[in-house]
């Protein structure tokens, strides 16, 4: 059985689309993805036709939409959220948001190989948003909940070293606490939430039957305690 998936990001400075299709025998994901500052906007539809182009699909082929759900900037939240609601509404398909701490987690596993990964995104005011990851095989399992904290109130779990840093929130590495410096081999700070990503997570809960109604998607906040969660 085949799927064909849209996923859509806005959360960061980056803006993304990628159209995923997968079947029993192949896969293959079409992605643009843009450093655009203030050009949400402007960029993410004109991404959405390229990746439909690309894949020489129309919309009403879609299987289903996704989104980075957040946490992440407020003003690309709403884009990215109003685009894929309104995709999902319009075709009746089913809609998933995806965490882009997760996303983040699953790209720094893929390209560097991690398996311990601290994602953080700066949140602004000072603060980070944050969660904890083991991830092996393409597999990953949070830590502890996504939340949003100052740089020097995150803490690892004693049990384990070997920690990466990955996300813009470790531009603000000289804020983090000793300890948790020292339990970690490096940190990246130039990597961003894609869509791509996103498109492979999306891909794993509909699989699980966790596509919802493109109403019951909302994208979480966390700073302001408006936070969707997936059903267990």
């Amino acid at each position: 059985m085949s799927l064909y998936l849209l996923a859509l990001d806005a959360s960061s400075s980056a803006c993304s689309a990628a159209l995923l299709r997968k079947d029993a025998d192949h896969s293959e994901c079409v992605a643009r993805f843009e450093m655009t500052p203030r050009g949400h906007t402007r960029r993410l539809m004109p991404m959405i036709d390229d990746v439909l182009a690309d894949a020489q699909l129309s919309a009403s082929q879609l299987d289903a939409v996704a989104y980075g759900c957040g946490p992440g900037a407020f003003t690309g939240l709403r884009i990215a959220a109003g685009a894929a609601q309104g995709l999902a509404f319009g075709l009746d398909r089913p809609l998933l948001g995806i965490s882009t701490l997760e996303a983040l987690a699953l790209q720094a596993h893929r390209r560097y190989h991690l398996r311990h990964v601290v994602t953080a995104l700066d949140a602004r005011m000072g603060e980070v948003y944050v969660a904890m990851w083991h991830c092996l095989n393409d597999s990953l399992r949070r830590q502890g909940d996504e939340a949003v904290l100052a740089p020097e109130r995150v803490t690892l779990p004693d049990e384990e070293t070997d920690w990466v840093g990955v996300g813009s929130g470790f531009t603000l590495w000289e804020q983090f606490s000793t300890p948790l410096q020292a339990a970690m081999t490096h940190h990246l700070t130039d990597l961003e939430p894609r869509a791509e990503e996103m498109a492979w997570l999306a891909a794993r809960d509909f699989a699980a039957g966790l596509g919802q109604p493109a109403y019951a998607v909302q994208p979480v906040y966390l700073r302001n305690q408006v936070a969707w969660k997936k059903p267990a």
